[in-house]
């Protein structure tokens, strides 16, 4: 099972984007397997017309489908997540995130658009079934900076903040496969034994 790194910006590169990589090496130091996948790579006429016999977007899917949990970072835009990101989760099935943890992470200007996550995107993760969301990871533009030489420089508390939720999916994630693992194993029928 894989942990899919949802990219929903509509630019690249982007802080957003640079958010979710540095997330994905977190979950890696962690020996989970991750898989990306950018809203952005997917055709535009697919998306914004709908076309859910685009085999792209049936490629897309699929992918999400066989992922265990999700991470979807996003940019907000006038106090809401991604049009582009809107336009693929409007592509999902009903239950599209069905029995999944989803970990939101998004980017904005300033600490005014930090409702957005869970006021305009929780609540559609929510509806597409998701298992659990996790609380959610916001940062302003300038606690996600790039410099040339030095890479993604983080400020302190995004790093926690970060490194809280990659702990938290984790250990959730154990627990669960746990579970499984430990789940009513069958009984063969003639070890039943039944009183009248």
């Amino acid at each position: 099972m894989t942990i899919l790194l949802l990219a929903g910006s509509p630019s690249i590169p982007s802080r957003s984007t640079r958010l979710l990589h540095y997330t994905g090496e977190r979950l890696a130091e962690r020996g989970m397997r991750t898989v990306k996948l950018h809203v952005l790579d997917l055709p535009a006429q697919a998306l914004l017309h709908a076309d859910f016999a685009s085999r792209d977007i049936r490629t897309a899917q699929e992918t999400l489908a066989s992922a265990e949990a999700v991470v979807v970072a996003t940019p907000v835009y006038k106090a809401a997540y991604s049009g582009i990101l809107k336009a693929f989760l409007d592509l999902l099935p009903q239950d599209g995130l069905a029995g999944k943890l989803v970990l939101p992470l998004a980017t904005g200007g300033s600490q005014s658009h930090m409702l957005a996550l869970d006021y305009a995107l929780r609540p559609v993760l929510t509806a597409l079934a998701a298992r659990h969301v996790l609380p959610s990871v916001f940062a302003t533009d300038a606690q996600v900076e790039w410099n040339q030489q030095q890479g993604l420089l983080l400020a302190e508390p995004i790093v926690r903040r970060i490194e809280a939720g990659v702990d938290q999916l984790t250990a959730t994630l154990a627990s669960l496969r746990a579970a499984r693992e430990e789940a009513f194993a069958p009984v063969h029928f003639s070890q039943v034994r039944c009183s009248v």
